[in-house]
């Protein structure tokens, strides 16, 4: 793994993808923030070495280089699931190369449900912590000490700096900003009845299908990280009704107004 890193690594620096000071993972019909971007370099994927290639098809599958608020950004327009079949490591292969290319801090976004009926659609939640129903880690097998150790803590998976920064700008530009539990889960099925019952009542605000593997590794590597989850759909057990994949990104859509504005001023501010 360590050769392939830094392969990779060495890749995008010849490329001119050097020294970024914050890496964005950009989730389901969130990637406007890209236009946001002095983009200065993309690359597809599928020319990057050891990287895997999104299989969704409304990700992108390119990553970009450029300037936001005056940093140097990395981001990923388009994520990689579980579901579609990869490993763990390979899903997180992109976390080890931004950190070592020197990211200081990674930015992720995802859509979710929300069983917490406080949560409504088209709002975001800033994640405080998680839940790992995924039935694998990207952990799992030989550690790499060079990469982090052993058994890295969780307590704080999340960066209390950079959570208590996105929670003043909500509150300073009147932006609702939930705060809660995601639970990630394999899919790509969406959740029955009974079961949002139990993910609701062993913790979890949200659900998803992505963001842990990554904040994983991120806390493996000592990157600090924060999430939002888009909050894409309610879902009540005793109100459930069909979901549509295509309203799901249209809500991701308009709800990704706020999100750029959140991640734009965070972006000046550290």
């Amino acid at each position: 793994m360590t050769q392939k890193i830094q392969e990779t690594t060495d890749f995008l620096i010849e490329k001119g993808m050097d020294n970024p000071e914050i890496a964005i993972i950009l989730g389901t019909g969130l990637g406007k923030l890209i236009d946001y971007i002095e983009i200065e370099k993309g690359i597809d994927y599928e020319d990057i070495p050891n990287f895997p290639v999104s299989t969704v098809e409304f990700h992108k599958g390119k990553l970009i280089y450029g300037k936001m608020s005056g940093k140097r950004i990395l981001a990923m327009q388009g994520r990689f699931h579980y579901y579609e079949g990869y490993t763990m490591q390979e899903i997180t292969f992109p976390v080890r190369v931004m950190k070592a290319l020197g990211v200081k801090y990674l930015l992720i976004s995802n859509a979710c449900g929300a069983m917490n009926l406080e949560f409504k659609k088209g709002n975001l939640m800033l994640i405080d912590d998680h839940i790992n129903l995924l039935g694998d880690g990207p952990l799992r097998g030989k550690n790499h000490n060079g990469l982090g150790p052993r058994f890295p803590d969780m307590s704080q998976p999340y960066s209390a700096f950079l959570n208590e920064k996105m929670e003043h700008i909500a509150a300073k530009n009147n932006i609702t900003l939930y705060k809660g539990v995601y639970v990630a889960v394999a899919g790509p099925n969406l959740e029955t009845r009974a079961e949002y019952r139990f993910l609701r009542g062993i913790g979890a605000d949200v659900v998803g299908m992505s963001t842990v593997p990554e904040v994983i590794v991120a806390n493996h590597a000592g990157l600090p990280c924060a999430a939002i989850s888009v909050i894409t759909d309610e879902c009540d057990p005793d109100n459930l009704k069909p979901v549509d994949i295509d309203d799901i990104i249209e809500t991701a859509g308009r709800a990704e107004e706020d999100l750029i504005k959140l991640f734009k001023l965070l972006i000046e501010e550290i």
